[in-house]
């Protein structure tokens, strides 16, 4: 009676040993099936990605902006008056800065112009007469307009902030259609320096070129 138990045991290892032993070469072919390639090549990156990402992340930016200023233009305009508590206008403030500094930090800088080289030796050369300097066009005095948008913007913002706090509502008046241009500025410098694809819904109208540079003229050789 003891024998039986054992011959089951023996007979469970031994068909347990044949079902692994068929399985077995099964989840090798498994493993080595296209199928594997196929979730490994899904798992790859888009095309292009490397150019696309950055476009993504100068939009993310520019947004990061846009809700916290929204946020701190609908509480002002909500308030009684236009008067906002001390404290309520620092909660509101943090994030504005929060987010300018952190667009401002992930802005483009602006191309260093190239360096004059030094002058010859005028003791062993003959003296000539000196062109004029080309004087910088608009395009190069303003190489970095996103940058310049975020600081007229924290500008408004805390020109808005000084009038909401003081329950000056004159003042409140007048700041609040400068912050909104701030945010079209920069929306607009987003947009227009951000490497963006250009937009090409109907009925917008053309942007404007940019004017070509208007250098001095040299003087002519008799």
């Amino acid at each position: 009676m003891r024998a039986l138990p054992v011959r089951r045991i023996a007979t469970s290892v031994l068909c347990a040993s044949l079902l692994l032993g068929t399985a077995g070469p099964v989840i090798a072919a498994e493993s080595d099936s296209p199928h594997g390639s196929t979730q490994e090549a899904a798992r790859a990156p888009v095309p292009g990605a490397d150019k696309l990402l950055p476009q993504v992340k100068t939009l993310a930016d520019a947004g990061g902006v846009l809700t916290p200023v929204t946020d701190l233009l609908t509480a002002v305009l909500k308030a009684d008056g236009g008067k906002l508590p001390a404290a309520d206008a620092a909660k509101l403030a943090g994030p504005v800065k929060d987010a300018i500094t952190k667009a401002s930090a992930a802005a483009p800088k602006a191309p260093e112009l190239p360096k004059t080289p030094a002058a010859p030796d005028t003791q062993t050369l003959p003296q000539t007469p000196a062109l004029p300097k080309a004087l910088p066009d608009d395009s190069m005095a303003q190489a970095d307009p996103k940058a310049d948008a975020l600081k007229a913007l924290q500008t408004s913002v805390n020109a808005l902030l000084k009038a909401a706090t003081s329950g000056d509502v004159k003042a409140v008046t007048g700041a609040v259609p400068t912050v909104l241009t701030g945010l079209v500025n920069l929306v607009a410098a987003t947009l227009l320096g951000g490497g963006l694809p250009a937009p090409d819904l109907a009925g917008l109208p053309a942007l404007p070129k940019a004017p070509a540079p208007n250098l001095p003229q040299a003087p002519g050789l008799s």
